[in-house]
């Protein structure tokens, strides 16, 4: 029996994960801080699709926290098959008018946490030769887009690189680089995407059933979509400061803040 281990699971697209994965019949450990959230995506997976969802509820920002979903990984006696690093969250404003706390909470859930929890369930992937690893990155990053959308893009390098080192034990490694999903993500992050066209949007299991194709297909990235897939071409090939002048004009400083 395959066992996942999901981040950001309680809500969006870690529920969609835990759902994707469920569907197929594997056992799951689901981490996110909403440990009743948490309990009832447990239930509603197990009546659903008879699967046993371990609830691990951690602040991944917490030193102590983090730690013990690393044990968790690391533990050969109840070995974890898939890792999904997806948890995360966004801001509002820009870089320089963000809270450089803020800044850095944010670097360290996107970066250092995936970095370490990677590191803790690779030696039994590569013990086993089998097994998977999915780093959640974004459209994001394959553009300058602030400390997020440089956060995301160290996410896809990082992957590209494990897959490349992990590729002579079997273990497959994909970047998920989702474009705008229906989730609580720009909700909490405080941001306004009222201007945003309904076409511009993508559901979360749709994003979940084709990272779990290409998971299946060992392709190293996965984008749902024709629009996102034309928007990261787009941005492989056009220059990068005609890029960065047309992202500068749009942003603007929160309101009562000057340039």
């Amino acid at each position: 029996m395959t066992t996942v281990l999901i981040t950001g699971a309680s809500a969006g697209l870690g529920a969609a994960f835990a759902r994707g994965f469920a569907a197929k019949g594997c056992d799951l450990v689901l981490v996110a801080r909403d440990k009743d959230r948490l309990d009832a995506l447990a239930d509603a997976l197990g009546s659903e699709f008879g699967t046993e969802s371990e609830v691990l509820p951690a602040d991944l920002l917490d030193a102590r926290e983090c730690t013990a979903v690393a044990e968790r990984l690391a533990d050969r006696a109840r070995p974890v098959d898939i890792l999904v690093n997806n948890a995360g969250f966004g801001l509002s404003a820009p870089f320089p008018y963000s809270p450089v706390e803020d800044e850095e909470r944010m670097l360290d859930l996107l970066v250092k946490v995936p970095l370490r929890l990677t590191h803790a369930v690779l030696p039994g992937l590569r013990e086993r030769r089998c097994g998977a690893v999915l780093n959640v990155s974004s459209v994001a990053g394959l553009l300058p887009t602030g400390t997020y959308g440089a956060a995301k893009a160290w996410v896809a390098a990082f992957s590209e690189s494990l897959r490349v080192d992990m590729e002579p034990y079997g273990v497959r490694v994909l970047a998920v680089v989702p474009g705008f999903t229906r989730t609580e993500f720009q909700e909490r992050a405080g941001m306004d995407v009222s201007a945003l066209r309904d076409a511009v949007w993508l559901e979360p299991d749709a994003v979940v059933d084709r990272a779990l194709r290409d998971l299946a297909l060992r392709r190293p990235v996965s984008i749902t979509g024709r629009r996102y897939r034309a928007y990261a071409f787009a941005a492989r090939h056009l220059p990068r400061t005609f890029v960065a002048r047309r992202l500068a004009r749009k942003r603007r400083a929160p309101e009562g803040q000057g340039r």
